[in-house]
């Protein structure tokens, strides 16, 4: 039987996967497989059947993406975002290079150059900036210590990820935290 991948941008968080499995039960597709960024449906999605299935991903902020390299690039951020946000960085076993080779079975410096031309900033820079993200969230949720979160996203020391949250943010992790309304971005912005 044929099997049809789908990639939808915006795709972050488990919520983000409940709702786009149930647009796609409701047009009566087979999932197989869904992950961040992925579906992979039983059957042939027919044109018509896409076009319609983008307007309803497109209601709820999704874009179903079918551009190979778009694909790709949907592809890097979904294990970006996974890996900062849904797992824990200091068991990661690989760097960054290696899971996205790995995962996405291309070469790293292609990706690498696929993603700097057509997002305008690096890799690297882009996982920062989540991390960053990741900072501020646990940091707005004060269950940890500074060193608990430099240790749970894989910084080699608190000195270094308050140097990187002072560089992107502007302010330390500590004047982040006494603001009122502290500014996050959401994950599909950044």
């Amino acid at each position: 039987m044929p099997t049809t991948d789908l990639y939808i941008k915006n795709m972050v968080c488990p919520r983000c996967i409940k709702v786009v499995t149930n647009i796609l039960t409701e047009q009566q597709l087979d999932i197989l497989d869904i992950q961040l960024g992925k579906v992979t449906v039983k059957g042939i999605v027919t044109e018509p059947q896409q076009e319609k299935l983008s307007g309803l991903l497109q209601q709820e902020g999704f874009v179903l993406i079918d551009d190979r390299k778009q694909q790709l690039i949907a592809g890097i951020k979904s294990i970006i975002v996974q890996a900062v946000h849904h797992s824990e960085l200091d068991e990661m076993r690989e760097n960054f290079s290696t899971l996205l080779a790995g995962k996405l079975q291309k070469d790293y410096h292609y990706l690498s150059n696929l993603f700097s031309e057509t997002e305008g900033t690096t890799i690297e820079q882009y996982i920062i900036q989540q991390k960053i993200e990741r900072v501020k969230e646990l940091l707005v949720y004060n269950e940890l210590s500074l060193s608990e979160i430099s240790y749970k996203l894989g910084y080699s020391s608190v000195a270094h990820l308050s140097a990187q949250f002072k560089k992107v943010t502007g302010l330390t992790p500590s004047q982040f935290k006494q603001l009122k309304a502290p500014g996050r971005i959401p994950l599909d912005k950044i």
